[in-house]
């Protein structure tokens, strides 16, 4: 299975449900141009649900850091929420865990957009 985003407004935060491998090809694509629209759409706050991604490669966490530098530089912020183990791992052995802010709970995680 390749990644598929879904996103949803919970008051002006969008939050993006993250589903499948995030890997190197057509997976990072998508997500990278997922992202791009959204940020064209005028969406500033994004918290990114990866709860239900399987799995994620060099180029995936490349693709969150890249979503992380595209957000910011758009006066935009970008969170994460509910890392599975398969994503918590390569994020804190690359030290980026200290990067971005990580919630365990949607409603903890949109309420921290002020």
């Amino acid at each position: 299975m390749s990644v598929k985003i879904s996103t949803r407004q919970v008051g002006d935060v969008t939050v993006a449900e993250v589903a499948g491998k995030l890997t190197l090809g057509e997976a990072s694509g998508t997500f990278r141009e997922a992202l791009r629209n959204l940020i064209s759409q005028g969406q500033k706050k994004i918290l990114l649900n990866l709860g239900s991604v399987s799995y994620m490669d060099s180029s995936g966490i490349g693709e969150l850091v890249a979503a992380y530098t595209t957000v910011t530089s758009a006066g935009g912020t970008l969170k994460l929420l509910n890392l599975t183990h398969r994503v918590q791992t390569p994020l804190q052995s690359t030290k980026l865990y200290t990067v971005f802010e990580v919630f365990d709970d949607e409603t903890t995680g949109v309420k921290s957009f002020v």
